[in-house]
């Protein structure tokens, strides 16, 4: 067998393999000089941190993964100046000394919807420690822009309080008139509830109004720190004719008990009117506190 016969090209064919070869060797002399050159290609920095998003980091004769490059970045002067990370760009984090890779995480939380709220809320960007957020933190100025829809709602329609249900409790520079407080009044005296605002107007109708707010100490469980909020009495008692009453209607009044109250219907029958208190003086069932604290409601 003939090899040379099997191996012969035509003249065309020759001159056309070698200008492939010597193509091949220029294009491989070209690609040997590019990459040894010792000059870096010079990047802004929004192009360095598009590279860096992509899990890329640069050095000197191309690119690594940016898991082959951590704890080797070293971080530019840090300045301060107010900022919103809700609206900061990449240029302004960097400034502000996050590493390019917490931008990223940065970017990724905000495209998906995430709101920093409050500047607590930037505490929880991954990788930033506490004597950076500390530094950080009086800088983050967040807008009401990014408040939750449902506050400016709540900041339109404000919550109006039932000052009936739920009277605002006074201050304890503040008190209130000891004789024509009503029920809604009385319970804006702290202490005191819907119970002992209705007992201390029953009582109050029963003995024919206050005349001194230690009265108020008469009534069951009554709170006596709750005196300090209450006035002084300004109006007059009212009085009852104790020689027209009958035994029942004398005794309703809280001073006066059944055996005062027969007592004194006794002297009316023996003895005609009784003229002043001091007639009530001779009979067993009067005291002198007795007399001394009905002087305010009885009359002749």
């Amino acid at each position: 067998m003939n090899f040379d016969n099997n191996f012969y090209f035509p003249k065309s064919d020759r001159i056309v393999v070698a200008f492939l070869l010597l193509f091949i060797l220029l294009a491989a002399v070209l690609l040997w000089l590019a990459g040894g050159s010792k000059e870096v290609t010079s990047m802004t920095m929004e192009d360095s941190l598009s590279m860096q998003q992509q899990g890329y980091i640069g050095r000197k004769g191309g690119y690594r993964p940016r898991s082959e490059y951590y704890g080797q970045y070293a971080q530019p002067h840090a300045e301060r100046f107010d900022f919103d990370p809700n609206t900061a760009d990449s240029t302004q984090l960097l400034r502000l000394g996050l590493r390019p890779w917490m931008v990223r995480n940065i970017y990724k939380y905000r495209s998906r919807g995430g709101v920093f709220r409050q500047p607590e809320d930037f505490a929880r960007v991954y990788g930033l420690t506490k004597s950076e957020f500390d530094e950080l933190r009086p800088h983050i100025k967040i807008t009401k822009n990014y408040a939750p829809a449902a506050d400016y709602y709540a900041e339109k329609e404000a919550y109006q309080r039932d000052t009936v249900l739920y009277p605002v409790k006074l201050q304890p520079t503040e008190s209130i008139p000891l004789s024509t407080a009503d029920t809604t009044t009385w319970k804006r005296v702290p202490g005191i509830g819907t119970y002992f605002a209705r007992q201390i107007v029953n009582y109050q109708q029963r003995l024919g109004g206050f005349y001194r707010k230690e009265q108020l100490l008469e009534i069951d469980g009554f709170p006596e720190e709750a005196l300090q909020y209450v006035g002084t009495a300004s109006a007059e008692t009212q009085r009852m004719n104790i020689n027209q009453l009958s035994l029942n209607q004398l005794k309703r009044h809280p001073y006066i008990n059944f055996y005062q109250a027969r007592a004194i219907l006794d002297y009316r029958r023996l003895h005609g009117k009784i003229g002043s208190l001091d007639d009530l003086r001779l009979l067993k069932e009067f005291s002198a506190a007795d007399i001394d604290r009905l002087r305010h409601y009885v009359a002749f």
